[in-house]
């Protein structure tokens, strides 16, 4: 088996605190505050008193959709140019900076009802931040040896969710997103777009390039050469069986999660009438358990393999997302039982249960592709995570917002149960330790080539 040194902890450290930053982004832009403000304050209410935020909601599903399929079409090819060319780095930098830039840009949505504009600011800020998750995550496979991926990628994530602890301490100090508070709220994008800035810095000051570049052809674009690479790619992947239906697998997951991600807090607000209280123990609460979870189960994958460990936080999501839709009957039930506790702080309780297995599900799905990747087709490999990943997101949040028109969002939400379901039993048909060896052979006759 080919073995990859570790490498030093400075350069760990430097690709860590990528995700300690670019939490700040999902965190508060996309799981905790903007989407509340996006879906209840700058889209206007429709008719529908059972459910007046349905366009809010819709829109918001659709944008971050939007933004997943343009990742869809340009992260495999970007994923080639930088393997070919050696510029991980590079790309990743301009990812960040222009997700920085985008997202601070949301300050001009100057008043409610101007959604044409946040709309296509959340797309753009979004596929600038998926993107740079592809490129960070192509250099996990050159961090350490195979067996160690689970654990870099554990800390990596755990490190992630505090990140996005302090940024959303850092955009509380706005206040509560009503209406009467609008003007503090345009602020939220500029904040998170400082934090982001500030906490990238130490990545781009320490991590490397570990690859050496091929020379470009005169006459033929990057782009090109990309998509040649791209198609080569998909040729090869007859060649990594497991690879191959370990992404089908991811796609349902990566659905389900997406979804989790974008509209928990929106739920929440909406369904179970969460007050402030409550949204800020969720919040807390979610974070130290995923950051907790993630190393748990980062070390856990390194025991029993990623794979084993994937499809355990698969079955954990499915217990939770269960216990969600039917939290009323179970309050009522403890209620006979003689115990006194509300609706708003069971969610809580079976969301913070569900939060353990939310930074794992990600770190496991990375190191698992890490392990199944050779070193030489790292950034092709995340590209094709990316796409399996982005077009699942973009799939799961159309879905939903669709179905929560139809149907109601707590109905709709259901539907992310049967998505974790569908990826566990399709993990059923992955081997773990033959996807390993592919990898291994390939890089063999690569480097024999």
């Amino acid at each position: 088996m080919q073995v990859t040194k570790r490498a030093p902890l400075r350069e760990i450290l430097g690709w860590c605190m990528f995700d300690f930053a670019n939490s700040s982004y999902t965190t508060v832009i996309i799981s905790v505050t903007y989407g509340v403000v996006f879906s209840q304050l700058i889209v206007p209410s429709s008719a529908n008193s059972q459910n007046p935020y349905e366009t809010g909601n819709f829109l918001w599903g659709l944008a971050l959709a939007f933004s997943y399929l343009i990742v869809v079409i340009t992260g495999p090819i970007f994923g080639a140019v930088t393997d070919y060319s050696a510029k991980k780095k590079t790309f990743l930098f301009w990812s960040y900076i222009f997700c920085v830039i985008t997202t601070a840009a949301l300050w001009f949505v100057v008043s409610p009802g101007q959604f044409g504009l946040a709309f296509l600011l959340i797309i753009l800020s979004n596929f600038f931040f998926a993107s740079g998750e592809n490129f960070a995550s192509s250099f996990l496979p050159f961090l350490g040896p195979k067996e160690e991926l689970g654990k870099i990628s554990g800390y990596a994530w755990g490190i992630g969710y505090f990140g996005g602890i302090a940024a959303v301490a850092l955009v509380d100090t706005l206040g509560e997103p009503v209406p009467s508070n609008y003007d503090n709220m345009r602020l939220v994008g500029p904040y998170t777009a400082f934090f982001f800035l500030m906490a990238g810095v130490p990545t781009f000051l320490l991590l490397k390039e570990y690859s050496i570049g091929n020379p470009k052809p005169e006459g033929t674009s990057y782009l090109k050469i990309g998509i040649d690479r791209v198609q080569s790619t998909l040729k090869d992947i007859q060649h990594f069986r497991d690879m191959a239906v370990y992404l089908i697998s991811l796609f349902f997951a990566m659905a389900a999660l997406g979804v989790v991600i974008s509209f928990a807090f929106i739920y929440g607000t909406q369904e179970i009438k969460m007050e402030k209280e409550h949204r800020i123990a969720m919040f807390l609460f979610i974070q130290l358990f995923a950051a907790l979870g993630a190393v748990m189960f980062g070390f856990l994958q390194d025991k029993i393999g990623a794979l084993k460990t994937f499809n355990i936080t698969l079955v954990v999501w499915i217990v939770c997302l269960l216990l969600i839709y039917w939290v009323k009957e179970l309050v009522s039930l403890i209620h006979s039982l003689g115990f006194d506790v509300s609706v708003q702080w069971m969610f809580v309780g079976i969301t913070v249960l569900a939060g353990s297995g939310l930074g794992s599900t990600q770190s496991a799905s990375r190191a698992i592709i890490g392990i199944f990747s050779p070193e030489s087709k790292s950034g092709e490999f995340y590209g094709l995570w990316g796409l399996s990943g982005k077009v699942a997101a973009a799939f799961g949040l159309v879905a939903v917002s669709v179905l929560q028109t139809l149907l109601s969002l707590r109905n709709a939400f259901l539907a992310v149960c049967v998505f974790f379901l569908i990826s566990l039993l399709v993990n059923l048909l992955v081997d773990e330790e033959r996807g390993i060896r592919q990898s291994d052979e390939y890089e063999k006759r690569h480097k024999k080539a």
